[in-house]
């Protein structure tokens, strides 16, 4: 199995790692290939920079951008393949030489190359795309793709519609850990109830690259409200001594113990349903919504809360309001814990394997 993966923060490349480690798992064969890697003169790296870049300072250019060409619906979209066809001689000569079955994007412009291919019968196997987003933006979709599978059965419907290729939702590609007791989380709880005795723990997540709007005035928010504020900032070092200054806040940079850490804490603050988010549905936490990122993540916030999967908070009282609601025990959270259990349903490499006439076996 080759998956191709986006060094694009770390969610897509947290599920390639666990889509590689079940496939070990049952004896196969599996590599992780980053599609920007795959990209001459340095277009990948300034792709990743570009975006980077656009959501830290210039969140209105992007929000634009997503608006005119990327969102389900909106007029003409300029088609990815230009940029992915650069790739496809580096991906048709890596499947070659791996002997690779099945190739498996995991990232939109990946996807864009795989369809291309495949629509040409220059890719002999077959691609089946996995979407990780809850907003299923267009650049996702070429026809030429041999399937896809999606993660509610709402994205996978609207695959279906829009380029007519065979859709299901297995469901959310999580490492085990996430549905199962914690063995850290007790340490984890301990640091919290030193820090600030009797106040429940309150994530507020800005992924990988530490990226966020107004992140200081919501853990200011939180801290009146009587709650911890815990920031995850990610790699973003400068953000991490920013949030480290605002008083009775917990400020984190990389965090290796994930699993701990989400079942220590008593909800999440999300503003771009992305892996950590999914992360947290598989451990139990609530996920309130608050502050989106621009263009698909304030998409998927809204799409989340729109299934029942998470709440969406309008502002700063809607957001206490939830947190008080949501982080002790009783039916509000249990609610909330069991449908976001729902996402978690068949494992999706089951089904990829299917592709190419094995098995898990």
């Amino acid at each position: 199995m080759l998956i191709i993966s986006a060094s694009m923060g770390s969610g897509h490349d947290t599920v390639a790692a666990e889509l590689v480690r079940r496939a070990r798992e049952y004896g196969h064969q599996a590599q992780v290939v980053d599609v920007l890697g795959l990209l001459p003169y340095g277009l990948g790296a300034g792709l990743r920079s570009f975006y980077r870049s656009s959501v830290r300072h210039f969140p209105w250019a992007y929000a634009a951008l997503y608006r005119a060409f990327l969102r389900r619906g909106t007029g003409h979209r300029p088609s990815g393949v230009p940029l992915a066809r650069l790739a496809g001689d580096h991906l048709r000569d890596l499947a070659e030489r791996t002997g690779a079955d099945v190739v498996v994007p995991v990232f939109h412009l990946a996807a864009q190359l795989t369809g291309h291919l495949r629509s040409r019968g220059l890719l002999s196997v077959p691609s089946a795309v996995l979407v990780i987003d809850f907003a299923v933006h267009r650049q996702w979709l070429h026809p030429g793709n041999d399937t896809y599978f999606c993660l509610t059965d709402d994205a996978a419907r609207e695959v279906r519609q829009d380029i007519g290729v065979p859709a299901e939702a297995p469901g959310a590609v999580v490492a085990p850990e996430f549905l199962s007791p914690a063995p850290g989380a007790a340490q984890w709880s301990e640091r919290f109830a030193r820090h600030a005795p009797g106040r429940p723990s309150v994530l507020l997540s800005a992924g990988a690259w530490g990226v966020g709007s107004h992140l200081a005035a919501t853990a200011e928010l939180l801290t009146a409200g009587g709650f911890l504020p815990v920031a995850l900032c990610g790699r973003n070092e400068r953000l991490r001594r920013e949030l480290a200054d605002v008083p009775g806040t917990v400020a984190l940079g990389w965090v290796s113990d994930m699993p701990g850490l989400l079942r220590a804490a008593g909800a999440l603050v999300d503003n771009a349903a992305g892996q950590t988010a999914v992360q947290a549905l598989a451990s139990g936490l609530p996920v309130v919504g608050y502050r989106p990122l621009p263009g698909h993540g304030a998409d998927g916030v809204r799409r989340m809360a729109a299934l029942g999967l998470s709440e969406l908070a309008a502002d700063g009282a809607g957001l206490l309001g939830s947190l008080d609601r949501l982080t002790p025990a009783g039916p509000d959270r249990e609610h909330r814990t069991a449908q976001g259990h729902t996402l978690f349903r068949d494992d999706v490499l089951i089904r990829v394997l299917g592709l190419c006439g094995t098995s898990a076996a």
